[in-house]
This record gives C-alpha cells, structure tokens and sequence, in this order.
C-alpha cells in the first residue's frame, strides 16, 4: 500500500475507534468549535501540538510555520490571530518553539540561495540572531541554535503581546512562551503570560545553562 492509501486507511481506522470509544463525538465536533488556546508552533513534523499536549480535536487553534513566527505585517498570521481572538475569544496564546529547530539552524548561516521563501520567511530571525551575535558567537553551535530557539519564542511573545489584536482583545488572551525538547518530549516554560506578584509577565528563569528538557512548575493552568 503506497503512503497516501495507508494514511486514508489509517484515517478509516481512527474514525471508526473512535465512534465506537466515544459515541456522539463527531456530532458534537460538527456543532462547532471552542478552543481556548491558540497554539502558534512550528511546521515540524516531530512538533504536533494535539499530540505532545496530549489534546483531542476542537481543543487547540492551530497556528504552524517554519520556526514557529509571528510577524505583524503577514496576513497569514495576523488573521489567524484575529480570529482566534476576536471571534473564538481564545483564553490563552501559547507560541511553542522546539530544540534542534531547521529554520532557527538556518537562520545563523548563509541564507540559503535555492530556498527564497524560506530565506525571506526567517529574515527576522536571522535579525534576531544579529542582534545577539556577541552571546550566540560564544556558544557551541549546537547550544548557539538551542538559545536562539529561546530567545525566538521571547521574540514572538513580544510580537504578540504588543499587537492591537491582543491588547484589544475582549477579553484580551494571556500570551505564553514555552519550548519542546525532542530528546524527552517535555514543555518548558519560558515566559507566562500569568502575571506575578508585582502584576508583571512572569518569565522563567534564564534557561541558557539549563539542561533540554527540564521542566518547569505552572504549565497552563485552566482559566
């Protein structure tokens, strides 16, 4: 059986354990949907957000591109954003990027002359990574492409939390920054959008010196 015909088997068989585990499922999936979270990640296979959050279908708004970015000018973006907050009213905006990322990888060499939209697609990031060059040059280029990943999800956060969309918001959605660490398949929390004691954003620890993977108190909690 080629791929395709084994993924529509596959589809088949999931449908069918799935009416006979959870009867009325489907007809409540048909009513419509209400997630809470939109999930803004990476187009990576290995990084499926229903997956390693464990979530089943209606419960995430899924947002992915390579190296998991948000640009304010980019109506591809921008108006899943808008939609999720201004017409699902999503709770929570989680941006999740991921260890051993290929676009963030990319982003510290030569932008790659056979891949056009890929090298205008990570333009930000690679300005990014010129803006830290002084602490990425120091690191191995292993850990350079792992702190970049970090600092990127920031960078999106940032993007997110002073866009009009969010700040307008009605009510307007915490935004959280978390990573995912291919070697173990655990969430890292890098930044919450749950305010602390001061009534500031609450991020986590720098983690430049963290072990992949190590995991930290206070993933989202339920609204």
């Amino acid at each position: 059986m080629n791929r395709a015909k084994s993924l529509l088997a596959a589809n088949a068989a999931w449908a069918s354990e799935t009416a006979e585990r959870a009867p009325g499922f489907f007809d409540g999936l048909a009513q419509g949907q209400n997630p809470r979270v939109l999930w803004i990640g990476c187009s990576d296979s290995r990084v499926p957000a229903e997956a390693i959050t464990h979530s089943a279908p209606g419960e995430l708004f899924v947002h992915r591109n390579i190296a998991n970015l948000f640009q304010p000018g980019d109506d591809n973006g921008a108006s899943v954003l808008e939609y999720a907050v201004r017409v699902l009213k999503v709770d929570h905006v989680i941006v999740c990027g991921h260890y051993g990322c290929g676009g963030v990888r990319a982003s510290l060499l030569p932008p790659p002359a056979d891949l056009p939209h890929v090298a205008r697609r990570i333009a930000p990031l690679c300005a990014l990574a010129g803006r830290h060059r002084a602490t990425l040059d120091g690191l191995p280029a292993d850990r350079a492409a792992d702190r970049l990943a970090e600092l990127n999800v920031h960078e999106q956060v940032r993007l997110l939390r002073e866009s009009p969309i969010v700040r307008d918001g009605d009510p307007a959605p915490l935004v959280h920054g978390w990573i995912f660490s291919l070697s173990d398949g655990l969430l890292k929390v890098l930044t919450s959008g749950y305010p602390d004691a001061d009534g500031r954003s609450a991020d986590a620890a720098d983690t430049a010196g963290m072990p992949h993977g190590t995991s930290r108190a206070g993933a989202l909690q339920a609204a």
